[in-house]
């Protein structure tokens, strides 16, 4: 279930986007001044934030500047202002959405299931998984079973370009051509010496066979079961 933190200072506005985001299927978190929203952030996961601006002891401005520091989730910021310049302040700060009071609550529900939409699949572009394996093209690391592995940059490259394509067989000479960026002269070792260090860090956390050496032509990755 994802979950939903509410910044808030009006108790009844408050439970009433909890109460309508329950009903549609969330589980929400309330809090109704800036420290205590940035004390949640820190302690919980959480998959979007609604964020009033006029907050006491940390403004909503603030609260989402701390916000952008250490994480990405959508931020939809709820408030009474309407001024033109103040939106464009807010979504330049980060926020994903902005919306004014007095609001319609099904106007509400529509724009968290966008939102959140929009960021899992921006999600799922920033991660390739097969199998066991996923990938984060972001921090550019590779986990087995969720555990990070130690690779190379060679490494990496050569996983990441598998992993982009799956059922193509890669060979040696296309993969030394795009991860080395030089030209192939047939120096077999460099490929196979790679192929092999990433075959052994891989078994370390899982006995699943990844890459899969197509004879006569290259490299793929192993078919699915």
């Amino acid at each position: 279930m994802e979950r939903i933190l509410i910044i808030e200072d009006e108790k009844d506005v408050n439970q009433l986007l909890a109460r309508n985001l329950q009903n549609s299927g969330y589980e929400t978190v309330s809090v109704r001044d800036g420290l205590d929203g940035i004390e949640q952030l820190r302690k919980q996961q959480f998959d979007m934030v609604l964020l009033d601006l006029m907050l006491p002891w940390k403004s909503g401005d603030e609260v989402l500047k701390e916000i952008r520091k250490d994480c990405d989730i959508p931020v939809i910021v709820i408030s009474a202002k309407d001024l033109v310049g103040t939106k464009i302040d807010l979504l330049t700060l980060g926020a994903d959405d902005y919306i004014t009071k007095p609001f319609d609550l099904g106007e509400v529900t529509a724009r968290v299931v966008s939102n959140l939409r929009r960021y899992h699949m921006m999600s799922r572009e920033k991660q390739l998984t097969y199998k066991e394996l996923t990938l984060d093209t972001e921090s550019k690391s590779l986990a087995v079973n969720g555990a990070v592995l130690e690779l190379t940059a060679k490494e990496y490259g050569i996983m990441e370009l598998l992993l982009q394509s799956p059922n193509k067989v890669f060979s040696k000479a296309s993969l030394y051509e795009t991860i080395w960026g030089y030209e192939y002269l047939g120096d077999e070792n460099v490929i196979k010496t790679h192929i092999s260090n990433l075959r052994a860090k891989m078994k370390h956390h899982s006995e699943t066979e990844y890459i899969e050496t197509v004879w006569g032509l290259g490299y793929r990755l192993a078919k699915k079961d």
